[in-house]
């Protein structure tokens, strides 16, 4: 049973603001595949909310004159997945996108929520990570942007003022133009499950060259994480099998992954090294690049 003490609908984004201002133990709630299961279970802090679901702001994806993309909180996993701006941009997102639980979750998760829960196993933070996302929220101080790897502060805490709103995704165009990327999900079921490990790359290939990486992980560290010093380590090398494996050796040094019900450590460090391989190399192998 859902024991809900207030509930309104705001009507536009500075509405929204208005009512979280209004109300501090409120908070915003978009598709609620996450605020209903925590609400459902009494968890503290979820029995005030602020509808924001359908809000037209917060659902536009557009190219900025400056080549930049900007992409609605609001947008539903399935909205993206039929989207011929990210398709055609920013495809990794279609993919993270298509591995979000079913189809009825998917019809109602939005971006937003899915990053704004805070916990590492979100199927879309690793994406944005490797896209160098900038997050846009807006509050009763005004509008400010957040790198994505400066958004998470803890496990379920992320840097969102009571009274603000994420309103957009931002990715300049020096952070998807030239690079083709890749996520793959490992979890114990096809759908309907939360990753195990999941996996994100965005890479420039020229040349045969690995001119730049960038490599992110959920569920490998209490946060998503990206992983510095293989990305630092393994930028300028030929594409090769020897890449692929000195990747798969290194990335270990990055992440700190633990053990849980779902799985132990030291599986989950075989799967981290496991996917490092295989994203790197579907990326590879896209960009026409030759595994020497």
């Amino acid at each position: 049973m859902f024991h809900i003490e207030s509930y309104e609908k705001a009507e536009s984004v500075a509405h929204a603001i208005e009512l979280l201002k209004n109300n501090p133990q409120a908070r915003p709630i978009a598709g609620g595949t996450d605020v209903l299961i925590r609400l459902r279970e009494g968890k503290e802090g979820f029995r005030h909310l602020v509808d924001i679901h359908g809000l037209s702001d917060l659902k536009q994806c557009h190219i900025l004159e400056n080549g930049s993309l900007t992409i609605g909180s609001g947008v539903t996993f399935t909205e993206a997945t039929l989207s011929d701006l990210i398709k055609q941009n920013i495809p990794i997102l279609v993919t993270a996108a298509s591995t979000v639980g079913g189809p009825q979750v998917r019809n109602v998760a939005t971006f937003g929520g899915n990053i704004c829960n805070g916990v590492t196993s979100a199927d879309s933070a690793s994406a944005f990570m490797v896209l160098n996302a900038l997050l846009q929220l807006e509050g009763k101080e005004g509008i400010r942007q957040v790198p994505i790897s400066e958004f998470y502060l803890g496990p379920g805490k992320v840097d969102r003022k009571q009274d603000e709103i994420l309103t957009k995704f931002i990715i300049t165009p020096e952070n998807y133009k030239g690079y083709l990327g890749h996520y793959h999900k490992y979890a114990m079921r096809n759908a309907m499950d939360i990753a195990t490990i999941g996996c994100a790359a965005a890479c420039k290939i020229e040349d045969n060259v690995l001119k730049d990486i960038r490599l992110s992980y959920g569920v490998a560290g209490p946060v998503p994480i990206r992983c510095p010093q293989t990305e630092q380590a393994v930028k300028g090398q030929s594409v090769s099998l020897q890449l692929i494996n000195d990747i798969k050796r290194m990335v270990e040094k990055d992440v700190n992954p633990r053990t849980s019900w779902r799985a132990s450590k030291e599986f989950r460090l075989q799967i981290i090294r496991e996917l490092a391989g295989r994203v790197v190399e579907k990326i590879i192998k896209d960009s026409g690049g030759r595994l020497n």
